[in-house]
């Protein structure tokens, strides 16, 4: 399945939110280094899908780094 433009920004919005939130708890710490270095933000619609593209899968790289780092315990795959 391929990504609309539109759908692409929707979920960099999304993602940006997640990385604001987090910024906000204590013992998350997201590198954004890469992010930054792209200089695209989901306002940023006049930029390509493309960019948009990277600048998504840099973001969601840093937030999943962080919980990977950050993991305490293994989740069981059950519900509760």
């Amino acid at each position: 399945m391929v990504m609309k433009k539109q759908e692409l920004i929707h979920l960099h919005g999304l993602l940006a939110e997640v990385s604001n939130q987090c910024a906000e708890w204590e013992n998350c710490q997201i590198d954004l280094e890469e992010y930054e270095a792209k200089g695209i933000r989901p306002t940023s619609i006049h930029k390509s899908k493309t960019d948009h593209k990277a600048a998504v899968f840099a973001l969601a790289g840093g937030i999943t780094k962080n919980m990977r780092e950050n993991e305490q315990e293994a989740v069981a795959a059950t519900a509760d």
